[in-house]
């Protein structure tokens, strides 16, 4: 098997599953597996703009969460102002997360290594703190929507199998457009930068600008990620942009496999399942999991994406 057709057999795979979700559905309880796999996909949208920092830029972002935060908070606060309509939800959110990614990026990209690392968890848990004193949209608690998101005054994403088409198309759009920048000149660029920044320098790119607005996408993704998790849960917290959801979402492109972005896919999808696997079986579920993506690590170095690539390649 050549190295390009092992490349697409993992998305055709995932996305033929996740397209046939709504039909499987209809097998068992179909509001849990629609709520399952919503979580999935939605999830699966942040792994895979972090994927576009770690796998192809190299950079270890641990503040990612928070544009998951930006897009959520965005829905909670207008809708708590009477503004429900997505367009104008969504509007907002992703020009909070693009512009705070932008602020944030222009500062900590100026850093790299664990200077990079340890400046990114700084701004997270900046918004994070920020979250927990906005008093009047919960604070520390958060806060609960009075219902979902209108869709040009529609209903659409107020049922389950709306929110999860509109959270698949997400998914398969953000795939496609960071797909396309991976191998654009822009993308061969980032991934230049990350082998060796000097060479790049030398023949006239400037990295800084490349990794900015790589930086900006990504945010601006997870914050449309963000949008759609607080219309599945109907509930906002600051716990949304911890630092420890930013660990899930690393645990995620590791176990799936790094630079590959639909690896990030099926590391979402993985993690969440064995989460909910694991959690019906002991409370505990992490002393249990932590292992397995320790042994993922050691035993699997390409992660999920790496078993569906030939040996050699």
């Amino acid at each position: 098997m050549s190295a390009r057709p092992a490349g697409i057999v993992l998305p055709l795979l995932l996305f033929a599953a996740l397209a046939l979700v709504p039909l499987l559905a209809k097998l068992g309880p179909e509001s849990f597996i629609l709520a399952i796999m919503t979580r999935v996909a939605i999830l699966a949208l942040a792994a895979m703009s972090l994927d576009l920092l770690i796998g192809y830029g190299g950079l270890v972002s641990f503040g990612h969460a928070a544009y998951l935060g930006i897009g959520a908070y965005a829905v909670g606060i207008l809708s708590s102002h009477g503004i429900e309509e997505a367009g104008l939800q969504l509007a907002v959110g992703l020009a909070v997360a693009a512009t705070f990614a932008l602020a944030t990026g222009a500062i900590a990209l100026r850093t790299e290594g664990v200077y990079f690392i340890m400046i990114t968890l700084a701004f997270g848990q900046m918004l994070f703190f920020l979250a927990t004193s906005l008093a009047a949209y919960g604070g520390d608690d958060g806060m609960t929507l009075s219902g979902r998101s209108r869709v040009f005054g529609t209903a659409f994403l107020r049922t389950d199998l709306g929110l999860y088409v509109a959270s698949f198309a997400a998914l398969v759009l953000a795939y496609l457009l960071c797909r396309r920048i991976t191998v654009s000149r822009f993308g061969r660029v980032v991934a230049g930068t990350r082998e060796n920044r000097v060479r790049m320098e030398a023949i006239g790119f400037s990295p800084y600008r490349f990794q900015l607005v790589a930086y900006v996408i990504a945010g601006t993704i997870a914050g449309l990620a963000g949008f759609l998790a607080a219309n599945q849960t109907e509930f906002v917290s600051p716990a949304s942009m911890s630092w420890q959801r930013s660990g899930d979402l690393i645990f995620m492109v590791v176990l799936g496999g790094t630079g590959t972005l639909h690896g990030a896919i099926a590391g979402a999808a993985a993690f969440i399942l064995i989460e909910e696997v694991l959690s019906h079986v002991t409370e505990h579920w992490r002393i249990v999991f932590g292992p397995l993506l320790i042994l993922a690590v050691l035993f699997a170095r390409g992660g999920i994406a790496g078993l569906f690539r030939p040996r050699g390649a």
